[in-house]
């Protein structure tokens, strides 16, 4: 009885270590997956993320990881989600460094508020897009803070 306890308990302890290494293993795998060089990606992630080709090789490892999940999630979606991806991923390309950090501020500070709030605010985003261009134009002009790109979407 004993012995096959010690054999148990081996046998445990080797599942655990091979579970450790895996997941170990597993994080670097990520690790380089988000080091992966532009002329390193498949055809189809360049073809989704070409709107960043100039810069990839130039992004942080976190940023490369996302946009690689946007990439492998890509064909999963619907033609208006794959075109909105698009459309962002171009807006995102063309904005500077403080522009991106300002986006991700509000992002962050969006995130933070109540459900409420998150509520109200998509819907007069929903209200502000369904109006003619020309009096979004005009709301923009008189209030250039407020309506800060609003229509980056």
């Amino acid at each position: 009885m004993v012995g096959f306890q010690v054999r148990l308990k081996c046998a445990g302890l080797f599942f655990l270590v091979l579970l450790l290494s895996g997941l170990t293993f597993s994080h670097i795998a990520l690790a380089d997956d988000a080091n992966v060089t532009w002329a390193q990606l498949n055809d189809d992630q360049r073809k989704v993320l070409s709107p960043l080709a100039s810069e990839w090789d130039t992004l942080r490892p976190w940023q490369r990881e996302k946009m690689l999940d946007i990439a492998r999630d890509y064909p999963k979606m619907n033609p208006g989600k794959q075109e909105l991806v698009q459309k962002r991923l171009t807006n995102w390309s063309r904005m500077t460094p403080y522009e991106r950090e300002n986006a991700r501020k509000r992002h962050q500070q969006f995130q933070s508020l109540p459900a409420d709030k998150k509520i109200e605010l998509r819907k007069k985003w929903l209200e502000y897009q369904q109006l003619p261009e020309s009096e979004r134009a005009r709301l923009r002009a008189e209030s250039p803070d407020a309506y800060m790109d609003a229509d980056l979407n």
